[in-house]
């Protein structure tokens, strides 16, 4: 799976991310502080809140963070390292899938939370762009209504 997700777009070849894996018992340690980080942030969470945040590593038996490398670079722009971090994500999250197993893209408040991303050994120049979830599916995801590409496209001329 990470064979695959690594064969994605990347301008002057940067290998503009790096994975952070989370399994056993440490997605629970995590899922615990990232509760009562929760707590620390918004302190008028009410209970459901706070046992979400205590569980939301804990259903899948592995978990892949993808980081962003983003430091200074002269030649390739932020966003575009930025893109080919999303393109692995969803590189990792569709192999996943192909090979048989549930899988899911999430990031959350505690993607974007600097004492999470110290806790996940984060560094400046670097960003979580996604938590892969994978596991055995519980359920069939339901297909959800997607946009009519048609209705988004459009020619250009001069």
């Amino acid at each position: 799976m990470l064979a695959a997700a690594v064969r994605v777009p990347d301008h002057g070849k940067r290998v503009p991310f790096r994975f952070l894996t989370l399994q056993g018992d440490a997605r629970h340690v995590l899922g615990e502080r990232v509760a009562a980080r929760g707590i620390e942030r918004f302190p008028d969470a009410g209970p459901a809140a706070v046992e979400k945040d205590r569980g939301r590593f804990s259903y899948a038996p592995l978990i892949v963070a993808v980081i962003a490398q983003l430091g200074p670079d002269e030649k390739i722009p932020e966003l575009e390292r930025t893109l080919t971090a999303g393109c692995v994500c969803f590189a990792l999250l569709q192999a996943a899938q192909a090979l048989g197993y549930g899988a899911v893209w999430l990031t959350g408040w505690p993607a974007y939370d600097e004492q999470v991303e110290r806790w996940l050994g984060v560094q400046a120049h670097e960003r979580i762009v996604g938590f892969i979830h994978i596991g055995t599916a519980k359920l069939e995801a339901p297909e959800r209504e997607r946009p009519d590409p048609l209705a988004l496209t459009q020619a250009w001329s001069p």
